[in-house]
């Protein structure tokens, strides 16, 4: 299995140096922030598929109104794009772990329970494999578009490169998406849960230094008033 796919270069190599340096800063910011913002990324790259798609429908089917029907399909997609993301979820973490299982265990069978096995853990995780989703998608992104900008920026065949080095390239995706993880985790946002336990802390911490200072006002009125009632006996 190779991560950084020779083909995908080879594609790209009439890239230009700023649509590339544009998709490394995308993948880089997917991979360094993609939980925190996990929801517009949902969003724009479920209305982007769903508008290139609308554009190849529109297109086949010979309508005068292409552009109509893309962008259509795109809005429609684009506010169904958060109720869909369980679902995105699930069908991802089953293709994962159906690809994962069937290129390890070339042999294996009744990979359908392996597809809802990866699908469950995506829903049940969704954290967690959001932040695995959009950390390897950016490691992805980012590493086709720099391989193919720094080979037309130095003159090399980055396809043959990349397929002389799929060992070393692949290890560099599996620690770079796992470093994503963990830079994820730390960006992210207080949970509701965190937050929740702020704000009740917050509330509550005020209640024993008010106590305190209400019985020392109140042992102190009680002094006076003996000491008033005394002069007045």
């Amino acid at each position: 299995m190779q991560f950084i796919a020779p083909d995908v270069l080879t594609a790209a190599r009439g890239l230009s140096a700023g649509t590339g340096v544009a998709l490394v800063i995308i993948g880089t910011l997917l991979w360094a922030v993609g939980w925190r913002y996990h929801r517009f990324w949902m969003v724009f790259g479920i209305t982007l598929v769903a508008g290139v798609l609308g554009l190849s429908a529109g297109q086949a089917a010979g309508g005068q109104q292409v552009m109509v029907v893309g962008v259509l399909v795109a809005v429609a997609a684009g506010m169904l794009a958060l109720e869909l993301a369980k679902l995105l979820a699930f069908a991802t973490g089953g293709v994962a772990a159906w690809v994962g299982v069937q290129a390890l265990l070339p042999q294996a069978t009744e990979l359908w329970a392996v597809f809802l096995c990866g699908g469950l853990f995506g829903v049940l995780l969704y954290r967690l494999w959001t932040m695995l989703t959009t950390s390897l998608v950016g490691v992805f992104v980012a590493g086709h578009a720099g391989l193919t900008v720094a080979g037309g920026a130095w003159k090399f065949d980055a396809a043959k490169w990349a397929a002389d080095h799929t060992i070393e390239l692949n290890g560099i995706v599996v620690a770079a998406t796992i470093l994503g993880v963990v830079v994820q985790a730390k960006t992210a946002p207080p949970t509701a849960d965190a937050t929740e336990a702020v704000l009740t802390t917050e509330v509550e911490n005020p209640i024993p230094t008010l106590v305190p200072a209400a019985r020392d006002t109140s042992s102190r009125a009680s002094g006076v008033w003996g000491r008033v009632r005394g002069w007045a006996a």
